[in-house]
């Protein structure tokens, strides 16, 4: 290291001073480079910030549009769930008041079937009920003739005489037995 000392101050220059062709050189390399940077450089770099700031904002733009879309797709399919649950609701609501409804028609005809039976029942008693009036009639006319005849002592094999005499027997046992009621 004191070899290179002495060395500089045998030249007479400053170690903090270079020499002039040095500066020349180097101030144009400067320029040359500041040139290439300022035209060359300098406009792609600027370009491709800018490109990459487009795609960028744009990137956040269209994620914004995306994000907007989702949102107004979500409100749809919120919108048409509530929309099919108020219609499902309104569908179980008609089909509850349409089985109401058949239960009642059902019901209703059910009691009119059960009416017309004991209708037809109470005709069919009736109409027994006549033929067994008519039947016994006819016995007791028969019995009554047979009876009439053994206390009278003649036959009363007379046809209009038959129903003469018991029809007014029949008479007779009516007109009593409404007068013990």
């Amino acid at each position: 290291m004191t070899s290179a000392a002495t060395l500089l101050a045998a030249e007479g220059s400053s170690p903090i001073m270079p020499h002039l062709y040095e500066l020349v050189v180097g101030g144009f390399a400067f320029f040359v480079v500041l040139f290439v940077v300022g035209k060359i450089l300098t406009p792609r770099i600027q370009k491709t910030l800018a490109e990459r700031t487009d795609a960028i904002e744009g990137g956040i733009k269209r994620a914004e549009d995306a994000q907007a879309e989702a949102q107004a797709l979500l409100k749809q399919y919120k919108d048409q769930l509530a929309e099919a649950r108020h219609e499902a609701s309104r569908l179980r609501e008609e089909a509850r008041e349409q089985g109401a409804q058949i239960k009642a028609e059902l019901r209703e005809e059910a009691q009119a079937e059960a009416r017309r039976l004991v209708e037809a029942a109470h005709l069919q008693i009736e109409a027994d009920r006549q033929q067994a009036f008519a039947q016994l009639r006819a016995e007791l006319g028969r019995l009554s003739i047979d009876l009439a005849g053994r206390i009278v002592g003649e036959s009363l094999e007379d046809e209009a005489r038959q129903r003469r005499t018991v029809d007014r027997f029949l008479e007779e046992l009516e007109s009593s037995s409404a007068a013990v009621r």
